[in-house]
């Protein structure tokens, strides 16, 4: 069960170069963004990878720069987030600034499997419920409980359902990769080749372990 509290982004088709300005993806580290995190949304002035990113003017317009919403973990965003580049280090920027959670009605499909396979759950609700719960960010401070396993998302007592699959659901409750995840059925995998060898011990003469 993650709790926390919703920044609204009431925009669409947000790309990952907004949400991770190309000009920061020369490291295949996986933290260290959050600062960069909608860049160019976030500052008045632009950055750069000299720039002291607590030097520079926020933008008070934006909404991550509201102070009551300075530790939020949950983003609310509109249709299609998360389109263009299969940019990971936008998910990368979203989980190192502090996010466990995205919700919109729909995602770009590769930002959305990099989502899982970097312990932010991707949550697909209808167009009317999202709408519901940017109406209810207006009206003051949100905060959400979201449980992955049961796919609930409780704010106050309204109660929304998600879908999420197996592995996704393995991959942010165990917060692993996708080897992390295979390797969690290492028993079937033993049991599996242990069956193909009886059938088939042939192999075993074509490959020797080593």
């Amino acid at each position: 069960m993650h709790r926390g509290t919703v920044v609204p982004l009431d925009r669409r088709n947000v790309d990952t170069d907004a949400i991770f300005p190309k000009q920061y993806g020369r490291s295949t580290a996986k933290s260290g963004y959050g600062p960069v995190l909608f860049d160019n949304w976030r500052y008045l002035d632009p950055g750069d990878l000299d720039s002291d990113h607590a030097l520079r003017r926020p933008d008070p317009g934006f909404v991550l720069n509201a102070p009551a919403l300075r530790d939020a973990t949950v983003l609310l965003a509109g249709d299609n987030f998360g389109c263009g580049s299969s940019r990971e280090h936008a998910v990368w920027a979203l989980r190192d600034y502090g996010f466990r959670a995205v919700v919109a009605p729909s995602f770009g499909d590769i930002f959305r499997q990099n989502c899982a396979l970097n312990g932010v759950a991707p949550i697909v609700l209808a167009g009317h419920e999202v709408r519901r719960l940017f109406d209810l960010a207006q009206a003051g401070v949100l905060s959400v409980a979201i449980d992955v396993n049961e796919g609930t998302l409780s704010a106050g007592p309204e109660r929304f359902r998600f879908e999420l699959t197996p592995r996704q659901r393995l991959l942010l409750t165990q917060d692993i990769d996708w080897i992390g995840a295979t390797l969690a059925h290492r028993q079937r995998i033993g049991a599996f080749e242990a069956e193909r060898l009886a059938r088939q011990p042939w192999l075993a003469r074509m490959f020797p372990e080593t």
